[in-house]
């Protein structure tokens, strides 16, 4: 045999274990990925197998309390919020139109929600790098973040009128000063040695702005915008119940008139889906905004 052939079948037999070894290697990591997998699936199903059970649990006891222990007049039962948002959407409400009702709650939350976020997010990163600034304007934010939100939807509704503008007047309030505060402690929170860093290699104050600080605030408005969206919805709510002439918060306001606690009901499952949706839609917008961040080790705990 040629010493060329020779050479070459010597380093092929030589590889072929390590082949083999790498190949079993793939194989081994691939399958502790799809035993991770069938791990996590078997957990969300019994995690939501858990979630549905106590659900039923409960309806079916209100349902038998309310046939056989308390007044139903008073506390109603599921079957009747059943019967009555069928009825709302299919025949609609004393107000109209069920779906109206839920635009015009929903166009007020959001307005509200992102001139609320906006405005926080801006004052509360200018006045987080800005101690003189931040120590002025201190016991004013604290004054009007001390007035009772009631009190402002009324004044709203004097100076607004009955329309949308002191809904979201009113949501506007609610979502500030929860994204504010966020942002006001993010901007706060920034690591020293990295503005030093940048300006050191010729960063103005812009860059340093733009660059660092609202990056490492993002995390904390992200976490304050989850709650910010049922602040919102709270304000256009509270808003409509006050005074209003479309809404679910009219609708609300009228079941409780008219002593129809399956309307209340009804009404706040809607306000419940409504919120769960827009956390859901807030979720995804974070999870594509934070792709830098390193994964977390462990188990995320959600609440």
């Amino acid at each position: 045999m040629p010493r060329d052939a020779e050479t070459k079948t010597t380093a092929t037999i030589e590889k072929a274990p390590a082949a083999r070894a790498a190949d079993t290697g793939d194989r081994g990591e691939l399958a502790a990925i799809a035993r991770a997998r069938t791990a996590g699936l078997r957990r969300a199903l019994g995690i939501n197998a858990v979630r549905v059970a106590l659900v039923a649990a409960w309806l079916g006891s209100w349902e038998l309390a309310a046939r056989h222990v308390i007044d139903p007049f008073y506390y109603s039962m599921p079957s009747k919020i059943w019967e009555r948002l069928v009825g709302w959407f299919t025949d609609g409400t004393s107000q109209g139109s069920i779906w109206e009702q839920i635009s015009v709650t929903l166009q007020e939350a959001v307005a509200g929600f992102a001139l609320g976020a906006a405005g926080g997010v801006v004052l509360g990163i200018v006045l987080g790098r800005s101690r003189f600034l931040s120590d002025v304007c201190a016991p004013f934010i604290k004054a009007v973040n001390a007035i009772p939100r009631i009190i402002l939807a009324s004044l709203f509704i004097i100076w607004f009128g009955l329309g949308m503008q002191s809904k979201i007047a009113t949501a506007f309030v609610l979502v500030f000063f929860a994204v504010f505060f966020n942002a006001f402690q993010g901007a706060r929170e920034v690591d020293r040695n990295l503005v030093n860093n940048a300006r050191i290699l010729g960063a103005g104050r812009l860059q340093v702005l733009w660059t660092i600080v609202v990056p490492s605030a993002t995390s904390w408005i992200l976490a304050s915008l989850h709650s910010a969206f049922g602040f919102a919805i709270i304000g256009a709510i509270v808003g409509e119940y006050t005074g209003a002439d479309r809404g679910l918060g009219l609708l609300i306001n009228h079941s409780q008139g008219v002593f129809d606690a399956a309307g209340i009901y009804a009404g706040m499952i809607i306000i419940t889906v409504l919120a769960l949706l827009a956390e859901y839609l807030l979720t995804l917008l974070e999870g594509r905004l934070l792709r830098w961040r390193p994964a977390v080790s462990g188990h995320d705990i959600q609440i």
